[in-house]
């Protein structure tokens, strides 16, 4: 049966209606709903964004279009999980940083009174923001927690909020599972290897932590972000848990004391200090409402399987919609998917034609020629014709992070010395979209090869200490430590731990 409704929601035919897209300073969001809940659902966003500015001590830089988070409104919480696929069970929603391309995909919220789904969203932003910061290394219940305390937010009528109020949601399970102690959440490693199992208070408990130390007494106040220099000094999280917390027992027990308190302290802003800027809502044309479901299981990732079924849906809607811009660029993205690179240059080029300014299109047209000059005969000339649509999507947005990431692997995929314009251009990518631990892995193992092993060490400490990066994230804080030690003599040692890495992992964060 959820087969045969998955196939039905691809099918060109069946297009849900009114599928409209919501573009603002930091979000795109996409949803089959009505205007002027859109609207709405990206002003309470973008008053978020701004919210955790202010609570954070800092405002970010402006992303450039292709760059902001884009969110993917579903139906219910079985879409979410239909499209994020094995391993979601038990999924309300995910969130997956990319550059160019970070998506959240939530059940679809309603601008009302916060409920479930907007929790939920606002959970996954508080996970993109944070990591948008730049080199901050944050352990799980630290990721989490920050997460589970800016998303307990409540919205009022005159454009002001609260975050950091009471975590309703996790009150049976603070209640009612087994307790995880300060000393467990701290202890990175063991938690991994299986604490976790069953049914814990994780989450309940990395929150109440994380509101204790930031809108408890005033005698805590400091202690998290002296416990997050000691981690980035290289401390592990026990030992600098000690040292910025104190006696980790008796900081359960004012835990277990500020939970019993009827009332804890949230923070309030004004709508005069939440600006929204502008918010333009368009309804999607007939055959990007049709391209939708096809484009968001791209999107997800896909097997190959999956990608050739999708792919030949994706024929079948540009066929019928031969004036679309944005179903050619979405097209050109499927043939990728499936290997068909000159078909996607095709369809890449087509959208072009019809659009220029089409972003996705130039994307995709890059990424196939990319993909094709591995195996030319003559890589000079390959790769200087793969690189054309990536400056024509430089030239587009000058701040997109992808032209700056392929002009440096034309270099690296040639086995030629990067250029210092191409190394320069990589770092610069890693600061628009620090969010991107693929681009940061490139730009270790450069460091690394070149042998600038503090440089290398900065760049990976966020990675490192990915809250879902299990055995892999241990090998990257094995090259930390190693270096940190001085055992950085084997360079090749240093490189092969990196490859332990698989790009496709570090990917996705989920909220249950």
């Amino acid at each position: 049966m959820r087969v045969l409704l998955a196939a039905l929601l691809l099918l060109p035919g069946v297009v849900r209606a009114a599928w409209h897209e919501a573009s603002s300073a930091h979000f795109v969001v996409y949803a089959d709903d009505s205007e002027a809940e859109l609207r709405r659902i990206s002003g309470r966003l973008e008053r978020y964004h701004a919210a955790m500015e202010r609570m954070t001590g800092g405002a970010l830089p402006a992303p450039s279009p292709s760059n902001r988070l884009t969110v993917y409104l579903v139906r219910n919480d079985r879409e979410v999980r239909d499209l994020f696929g094995d391993g979601g069970r038990f999924l309300g929603g995910f969130y997956i940083p990319r550059a160019g391309g970070s998506l959240a995909v939530v059940p679809r919220v309603h601008a009302g009174p916060a409920g479930d789904a907007m929790q939920i969203l606002l959970h996954e932003y508080a996970h993109h923001f944070l990591v948008s910061r730049g080199n901050v290394s944050l352990p799980r219940w630290v990721s989490e927690g920050a997460a589970e305390f800016f998303s307990s937010a409540a919205f009022s009528a005159d454009g002001g909020m609260r975050i950091g109020l009471a975590a309703q949601h996790r009150a049976g399970e603070l209640r009612e599972a087994r307790a995880v102690p300060v000393s467990r959440l701290l202890d990175t490693e063991q938690f991994n290897d299986g604490f976790e199992r069953g049914f814990d208070s994780f989450y309940g408990r990395s929150w109440a932590l994380f509101h204790y130390l930031n809108l408890g007494p005033d005698a805590r106040r400091g202690q998290l972000q002296h416990y997050l220099t000691l981690l980035a000094a290289g401390r592990d999280s026990i030992a600098a848990g000690g040292e910025a917390f104190g006696d980790l027992d008796q900081l359960d027990r004012e835990l277990d004391q500020y939970l019993a308190q009827k009332t804890i302290l949230s923070a309030s802003f004004s709508a005069a200090v939440l600006p929204v800027g502008e918010i333009r809502v368009r309804r999607m044309g007939a055959g990007e409402a049709a391209i939708m479901p096809v484009l968001m299981r791209f999107r997800r990732g896909v097997d190959f399987i999956q990608a050739l079924n999708l792919a030949a849906k994706a024929r079948v809607i540009a066929s019928a919609h031969p004036g679309d811009a944005a179903v050619f660029a979405a097209l050109a993205e499927a043939e990728n998917n499936v290997g068909e690179h000159d078909r996607a240059i095709a369809a890449a080029g087509a959208a072009i034609a019809l659009d220029p300014g089409c972003a996705s299109a130039h994307l995709q047209k890059g990424y196939a020629l990319f993909l094709r000059a591995r195996s030319a005969s003559d890589a000079d000339v390959a790769y200087k014709a793969a690189i054309q649509p990536f400056l024509a999507l430089n030239r587009l947005e000058n701040d997109h992070p992808l032209p700056l990431y392929y002009y440096f692997q034309s270099f690296a995929l040639r086995n030629r010395p990067p250029s210092v314009q191409a190394v320069l251009g990589l770092e610069r990518a890693v600061e628009l979209a620090p969010f991107d631990f693929n681009l940061r892995m490139t730009l270790a193992r450069h460091w690394i090869s070149s042998g600038e092993l503090s440089q290398a060490r900065t760049v990976l400490l966020p990675v490192a200490h990915h809250p879902h990066g299990g055995s892999w994230a241990r090998n990257l804080r094995e090259v930390i430590r190693r270096m940190d030690a001085g055992e950085d003599s084997q360079v090749s040692a240093l490189l092969s731990l990196l490859d332990t890495v698989p790009p496709e992992e570090t990917g996705a964060w989920q909220q249950q």
